[in-house]
């Protein structure tokens, strides 16, 4: 469900919740998305990103730690494509993507630090479904994410 929300009220009405306070900039067609969290931690290498979104989402975010690192992409168009086709509702990258254009036109939530035309690695190093933190935020595989304009916030 990615109507009926807003994270300001959302936070108004429990202050238990996490708030990221990272800066993120909304890149893709949805701004208002919510969903179960993923998680992978890589670090200049998406073959990961490329598998998990390459498989059944059910309605979940992928929450990617690649440390904050804007050196090259962790997700192109052709990744964002395939977790629309997947059903993945949204995609929040701690790092950077490629192929704004096209992504923006996807219905997909997408929030990155960045974009940077510089592929990634492929090689598939990195770390699936453990807790990942930045920005004040432990996102913890299960937990619930809610995105929009203002931010991100997730259950603790």
């Amino acid at each position: 469900m990615t109507a009926g929300f807003t994270t300001c009220d959302l936070y108004d009405a429990d202050e238990t919740l996490q708030s990221c306070s990272l800066q993120f900039q909304d890149l893709g067609a949805r701004t208002l998305f919510t969903g179960p969290v993923r998680t992978l931690r890589c670090h200049r290498d998406n073959g990961l990103v490329k598998q998990v979104l390459s498989s059944p989402g059910h309605g979940a975010v992928l929450v990617v730690d690649g440390g904050g690192s804007l050196e090259s992409a962790l997700m192109g168009d052709l990744i964002a494509a395939a977790a629309v086709r997947n059903g993945w509702a949204g995609v929040i990258v701690h790092g950077a993507i490629r192929d704004r254009a096209v992504v923006r036109t996807l219905d997909l939530g997408v929030k990155a630090l960045g974009s940077n035309p510089r592929k990634s690695a492929k090689d598939g190093a990195g770390e699936a479904d453990v807790p990942v933190e930045f920005g004040g935020v432990t996102f913890t595989p299960g937990a619930t994410l809610w995105a929009d304009e203002d931010g991100i916030l997730v259950t603790p």
